[in-house]
C-alpha cells in the first residue's frame, strides 16, 4: 500500500484534516485550515502541492443586473 501523509495547510504549515497517498490527484481543491481557518485552493499531483492564486471579491468587476 501507498504510503499516507498529512495535506500541511500552505499558509501556517500545520496539518489539515485531509490525507493523501503517493498516487492522489487533487484539482482546484479547496483545502480548509482548522488550525488559522482560512481555505485555499490547491492542486496536489505526486505529493507536490501548488498554490491557485485567484482574485480578490474586492478587485473583480461589480455585476450590472
Amino acid at each position: 500500500m501507498s504510503e499516507e501523509r498529512w495535506v500541511l495547510c500552505p499558509a501556517c504549515g500545520n496539518k489539515t484534516r485531509t490525507k493523501v497517498r503517493g498516487d492522489t490527484v487533487l484539482e482546484n481543491f479547496p483545502l480548509f485550515c482548522p488550525k488559522c481557518r482560512r481555505e485555499t485552493v490547491i492542486t496536489l499531483k505526486n505529493q507536490i502541492l501548488s498554490i491557485i492564486k485567484e482574485p480578490d471579491a474586492q478587485d473583480a468587476e461589480p455585476m450590472n443586473l
